[in-house]
């Protein structure tokens, strides 16, 4: 395959703080490439550095053959983006948007009417395109934006948190977009989200965690690392050790769980609560998901309530400027 991204030893610091930490990886054409991490892992600011809305503070990133330091304005015309904040006029249709987009990345006149046409009829809004943006649902919001990013046939598009907000009903159909339109046109896409389940819709994912990339697979390569099904126990204070020592697993706490995993996890449920008699509240079995790849690979699980990358931006601002007249 066509490699169209490779990025080495990324690194981006504001002052005392390192968003992207030593980030390598490669994505290649036609590909559906996922960043999975809480806010602020450097998710974004890796997408703003790779779209040269910011300059890297070292490494290098070459994207559809173009530098994105020395040549930005090439690789510019070469990406479609999706932020992760809304940015649409509501006083603008839908057609006033794509006819103004196309005029800023240049869209020849005698080609745009086709152009305009097939990309609002790929994300099924070919009925509104006179309709203001103010009387759009979320969901119809988010797919004129990728209507939008596609105009000028991108090699890469950008997708930063493309369903953040959005109802699980809507961000099913968004995806579903999304991989249309990678089948029918090749396009290449760039996503990050923190939504596990969305993350599936990855040929592969990155797990970055504080600036830095735990591990990058296929999502069903990285759940075979788990090695088993995730058994999860509540009991009594001592239970944790006990059961490392009789079964030679590592056994986590999460909470006030117990999380360790074996093989054939049904046909183990029993021997573990007769091994351990009246000592063990409640046992479950789980299939290994995306969330324990993460847990077991960080310690911990994603939340939504961390800081964002930009929230943190924002505090070490203050710490400079506060101070100063």
């Amino acid at each position: 395959m066509t490699e169209v991204i490779r990025v080495e030893g990324l690194v981006k610091r504001f002052g005392d703080f390192t968003a992207v930490d030593g980030v390598s990886f490669t994505v290649q054409q036609g590909e559906i490439f996922g960043f999975l991490g809480p806010n602020g892992a450097g998710k974004s600011t890796t997408i703003k550095i790779l779209s040269t809305l910011l300059k890297p503070t070292s490494g290098t990133a070459i994207l559809a053959g173009y530098d994105v330091v020395r040549q930005p304005n090439e690789v510019r015309q070469s990406i479609g983006m999706v932020f992760q904040d809304p940015a649409l006029d509501n006083r603008l249709t839908a057609e006033e948007h794509l006819i103004l987009h196309a005029m800023l990345y240049n869209v020849p006149r005698s080609v745009l009417a086709e152009r305009i046409d097939q990309v609002l009829k790929m994300v099924g809004l070919a009925d509104r395109r006179k309709s203001l943006v103010r009387t759009f649902s979320g969901g119809m919001r988010r797919r004129l934006e990728i209507a939008r990013g596609l105009l000028h046939h991108p090699k890469v598009l950008f997708l930063d948190e493309p369903t953040v907000g959005l109802d699980p009903q809507t961000r099913a159909a968004i995806w579903e977009h999304v991989r249309r339109l990678r089948d029918e046109i090749g396009v290449t896409v760039f996503m990050t989200t923190h939504y596990m389940d969305e993350a599936e819709n990855c040929d592969r994912i990155a797990i970055i965690d504080h600036g830095k990339i735990q591990a990058i697979d296929t999502p069903a390569a990285l759940k075979r690392r788990i090695g088993g099904d995730l058994i999860i126990v509540t009991g009594d204070p001592g239970l944790q050790e006990d059961l490392a020592a009789r079964y030679g697993v590592e056994v986590r706490r999460v909470g006030n769980e117990l999380h360790f995993q074996v093989a054939a996890g049904a046909e183990f449920v029993p021997r573990v609560v007769a091994d351990f008699p009246g000592r063990i509240r409640s046992i479950q079995v789980k299939q290994p998901s995306l969330d324990d790849v993460f847990l077991q690979l960080t310690g911990r699980a994603i939340r939504d309530e961390e800081a964002s990358e930009l929230d943190l931006m924002r505090q070490h601002a203050r710490r400079v400027w506060g101070g100063r007249r």
